[in-house]
């Protein structure tokens, strides 16, 4: 497939410019002030799939944002690849601590820096011109079809009722999937695992009004106080997480499992450095990698209450609020976790506030076998991309609707990421490399001819 470099080399450029006029749409999904932004991406990711070679291109409504859908059947006989991503980005805040406008992407030292450059839009994208590709030099060798969503970042609310209600139309024998990271570029991987999630939002509410911090001091409960000592009780001193029957159905790794995470190659040193840290954090008994890939977890994602302008105004706050999630591994279930934790927060709530446990979303685990296939065949497809085997690995974000696919379809998912942990996604400066862009869909294109072989 000498073509496949050929034709990357010849139009670059444009893949390039293509990808930064996608950038530049704030298409925000959590934010209803940018809904116009959302739907403007969307079209702009259908009109691009048309563009690419694809026979039928729509924009399936849900009760939310639409479903970009999108598909090239050359022959029934054929295996077909489903190909998923999502065109809504994060929240670009805080705005102050970018470099550039996070909607007006640069290129600095080989990187694109741009909210939505790593996740999912550049990523994503790779297919699409992955696809463009292999029709333009008339080697597609199965049929492919794509659902890129508009609600990922706020989870995925309406996918499940659209792929439910779509089964025949997204029938396929695989999907494809870049939205997570790899290693490095000289150790890349491939992710077989991803972590379940309950996101959940906790008040605490005392008086009912602000207080003079003087004069009602001392004499009434501060709800951001006791928030802070509520929050501060849900671990122990060796980071294990305190709710009651957390851990009753937590899958534990095996020791083989374990010593294979033991070989991946990662320099702790370089890690700390590169995160400006002195010393790692988490769960006693467990490395670095394994926290992050094989074992549950509890964070506080933001927390607020009382007066935070400038200045000082002494008071003592009515409300305190704060957002919580929790990463799940295999067996644990999103609702059941969820439930725990409310029964368990309402429980250690003092009588002189009153407490309120609000669900935002959730997704179960998932976790791929190395044994099949479809993972031989992105195995290959990165050997002859990189020109190095890659390592399975288990990584610590979520994609809910990975185990929902499965649930739903029955099908598996391959995931193909090309991102980097150093990508900054979800935070300001978020980049993602140009040589990351192109080798992706250099290896997008070997996967079609290497899957479509194993068949």
């Amino acid at each position: 497939m000498k073509q496949v470099s050929e034709y990357i080399q010849a139009n670059k450029d444009r893949f390039i410019e293509e990808l930064i006029e996608l950038l530049k749409i704030p298409s925000v999904s959590a934010d209803s002030k940018y809904k116009g932004s959302v739907m403007d991406a969307a079209e702009v990711v259908r009109k691009s799939l048309e563009k690419a070679g694809a026979d039928k291109t729509e924009l399936c409504q849900t009760a939310g944002f639409p479903v970009v859908y999108a598909e090239k059947m050359i022959d029934a006989s054929k295996p077909t690849i489903l190909v998923y991503g999502h065109y809504d980005v994060q929240p670009a805040d805080p705005l102050e601590l970018w470099d550039s406008p996070p909607f007006e992407p640069v290129i600095k030292n080989g990187k694109i820096y741009a909210r939505g450059a790593c996740d999912d839009k550049g990523q994503m994208y790779m297919h699409v011109k992955a696809f463009e590709l292999m029709m333009q030099t008339d080697q597609l060798p199965c049929n492919v079809k794509f659902i890129i969503e508009g609600e990922e970042e706020v989870g995925s609310a309406n996918l499940e009722t659209f792929i439910s209600a779509n089964k025949e139309k997204l029938k396929a024998d695989i999907i494809l999937i870049s939205d997570t990271s790899m290693l490095s570029m000289e150790n890349p991987s491939i992710t077989t695992g991803l972590k379940g999630l309950s996101y959940l939002e906790v008040e605490v509410t005392g008086p009912n009004r602000d207080l003079h911090s003087g004069v009602y001091g001392g004499a009434v409960a501060n709800p951001i106080n006791i928030l802070c000592e509520m929050i501060g009780s849900l671990k122990d001193e060796n980071n294990h997480i305190n709710i009651p029957g957390f851990y009753d159905n937590v899958l534990e790794a095996s020791a083989n499992e374990r010593e294979l995470m033991a070989k991946t190659p990662f320099n702790l040193e370089d890690y700390k450095s590169k995160l400006g840290i002195d010393e790692v954090h988490g769960e006693a008994g467990y490395t670095t990698i394994e926290r992050k890939g094989i074992r549950p977890t509890l964070d506080v994602n933001g927390m607020w209450g009382g007066y935070t302008g400038e200045g000082a105004k002494t008071v003592l706050p009515s409300k305190a609020s704060a957002k919580i999630s929790m990463r799940l591994v295999p067996n644990q279930s999103d609702e059941e976790i969820t439930e725990k934790f409310k029964k368990h927060f309402e429980s250690i709530a003092p009588k002189s506030v009153k407490v309120q446990v609000k669900p935002h979303h959730g997704g179960e685990p998932y976790v791929m076998p190395i044994d099949i296939p479809e993972y031989k065949a992105a195995s290959d497809a990165i050997i002859r991309a990189f020109g190095k085997e890659p390592v399975p690995v288990r990584a610590g974000g979520s994609i809910p609707i990975v185990a929902l696919f499965e649930e739903v379809l029955g099908l598996k998912s391959i995931l193909l990421g090309f991102g980097l942990d150093t990508d900054a996604i979800h935070s300001p400066n978020e980049h993602y490399g140009i040589e990351n862009f192109l080798k992706g869909i250099e290896t997008i294109s070997y996967f079609y001819e290497s899957y479509s072989n194993s068949k």
